[in-house]
């Protein structure tokens, strides 16, 4: 029978990853996306759209749709989603890959202050500036919302839901961003703070460049752990060479 993966998405890797193993033949491929984005990029094979009920849930989804594969693929800061993906692919014996993409690495010229949290981001911010460039989410902002010092500048793919800090400007755009572009949005706006989560990848590192460039703080939120006993592999081809489906 054709073996059946299951990738949990979201990312520019998962997309690679779909359209790898749509590629070869006898490779049955789903996609499942949370849909927290409205107009997601277009994903090769068959696409689920949802959560699936915690570990429990996602469990019996494995056992319902006979699972062969589990690729976790998931944001860097999806935590919940990795930990219910690792306690279902231990409940029910199906091999389990985590994905992801390297973290971002603070060079010589880098001005960056590490966060446990978005909590613990906030708390930095007063001293560091006073027009924060804010691209940690359009889900995180809830902890950035009573600073009212601080103009924020937020970017998100979709608009926002409140709370938001009270002196708020919203520019919706998708990566991937150019150093140019970044470079001039962050002399535009007057921007001297610079927050983001370490997503890593170069789809959104342009604005750490620019930043180093112009000599801006950066406050940078670190990742949450992986469970325990969790590995993760860095990119596709490791993915694929490690679930044996490279090919020749």
């Amino acid at each position: 029978m054709s073996p059946h993966v299951l990738v949990l998405g979201g990312t520019t890797e998962a997309r690679e990853l779909a359209a790898e193993l749509t590629a070869r033949p006898g490779v049955q491929v789903t996609t499942s996306l949370a849909g927290r984005v409205a107009r997601p990029g277009a994903v090769e094979g068959d696409v689920r759209t949802g959560g699936f009920g915690g570990a429990d849930g996602l469990a019996r989804w494995l056992r319902e749709h006979r699972v062969d594969v589990l690729v976790d693929a998931t944001h860097p800061f999806a935590s919940g989603i990795t930990a219910n993906a690792a306690r279902a692919a231990t409940a029910t014996g199906v091999p389990a890959v985590v994905l992801r993409r390297p973290g971002w690495q603070a060079g010589p010229g880098d001005r960056w202050h590490e966060a446990g949290s978005l909590t613990e981001a906030a708390a930095l911010l007063p001293g560091l500036g006073g027009r924060v460039f804010l691209t940690t989410g359009r889900l995180g902002l809830a902890a950035f919302a009573h600073l009212s010092g601080p103009h924020f500048l937020v970017r998100s793919v979709e608009a926002p839901d409140p709370p938001l800090p009270p002196d708020t400007e919203v520019l919706l755009a998708r990566g991937p961003f150019t150093l140019d572009d970044e470079r001039a949005l962050l002399l535009r706006h007057r921007i001297d703070l610079l927050v983001t989560k370490d997503s890593g990848g170069a789809a959104t590192s342009a604005k750490l460049t620019a930043a180093r460039d112009l000599a801006l703080p950066v406050v940078v939120v670190r990742r949450p752990p992986l469970p325990d006993g969790v590995s993760a592999v860095a990119d596709v081809p490791s993915a694929l060479a490690l679930l044996d489906l490279a090919g020749d």
